[in-house]
């Protein structure tokens, strides 16, 4: 039997420089998309896969992130002294939704870094690793699905979404082939190798790692084993690759829509489009867009 994955990472510790100033004195994963902050997205989507026990990984100036999912009694009782419930409910879920534990990375030395970092905390365990950056919008949850093929084939998943070749140079790429599965040709693959960050020209296809994975514990020795790449910091990449020589990888062509959070321009995307499908919020703002001079 396929162990269950009961633990979700976050890595939360790195510096958030793309959206200075506003991320001088505020964690990047606190920025608010619409009325929650990033990693509040992420979170809502790991329960929503199954999954109760958050890890995050944190740093230097984070405690925000603890504030957020800790209770807040002083918020509670004036909440409820002026008899906003509605609000006071929205409030003591954010405290409820989770089991969370915090380990610190003292030093931004790279994803594969964070993730070990978590080590003590997971075990010899499977685990969810999510990126808060990467928010994605579907129907059943992409960790959801990541999670019905690691239960199927036993193995690592990681996210996958096609991108256009000259924006390849910024991610992770595989080189995989198309497994038949669930009466589809082009979800799953067999992951043959893994390119960070590669030229146009270089790049083995066209389908980028995205924030989800879904990882069996093996992965923390590749981590221990691999030297430090560009910059000096561990890339999680190179220690799948390292677990590539021992053990299957899979990966999976979500179905959903992602938003790339940690860049302005998808942020700004993100916020319009989560906007839009909300109930109270979407109509009125859609006919304030449609006036708008352009």
């Amino acid at each position: 039997m396929v162990p269950k994955v009961r633990k979700a990472v976050f890595p939360a510790a790195g510096l958030g420089t793309r959206f200075l100033p506003a991320t001088k004195a505020q964690p990047k994963e606190m920025l608010p998309l619409v009325d929650k902050p990033l990693i509040q997205y992420g979170v809502e989507e790991a329960i929503r896969s199954g999954i109760q026990n958050i890890i995050i990984v944190t740093g230097r100036g984070k405690s925000a992130i603890e504030d957020h999912f800790d209770v807040s009694f002083e918020l509670e009782h004036l909440l409820e002294s002026r008899n906003k419930m509605e609000t006071l409910a929205i409030v003591r879920d954010i405290s409820d939704m989770i089991n969370v534990a915090y380990v610190r990375q003292k030093e931004a030395l790279g994803l594969g870094h964070a993730v070990l970092r978590a080590r003590e905390l997971v075990g010899r365990e499977p685990l969810a690793v999510v990126l808060s950056d990467d928010v994605i919008y579907s129907e059943v949850p992409c960790l959801r699905q990541l999670l019905d093929v690691y239960e199927f084939f036993g193995a690592s998943v990681l996210a996958l979404m096609e991108v256009p070749s000259d924006n390849i140079s910024a991610y992770g790429v595989v080189e995989a082939e198309p497994v038949s599965h669930n009466g589809e040709e082009d979800r799953v693959f067999r992951i043959r190798n893994l390119v960070e960050k590669p030229k146009p020209s270089e790049a083995p296809s066209n389908l980028a790692i995205i924030g989800r994975y879904v990882l069996t514990p093996e992965i923390f020795d590749s981590i221990e084993a691999i030297e430090p790449g560009s910059g000096g910091e561990i890339q999680l990449t190179d220690a799948l690759k390292h677990l590539l020589c021992s053990r299957p990888i899979y990966g999976y062509r979500f179905q959903g829509t992602r938003y790339d959070a940690g860049d302005k321009l998808g942020f700004l995307k993100a916020t319009v489009e989560f906007a839009l499908r909300r109930k109270d919020l979407g109509g009125e703002f859609r006919e304030y867009l449609k006036g708008l001079e352009l």
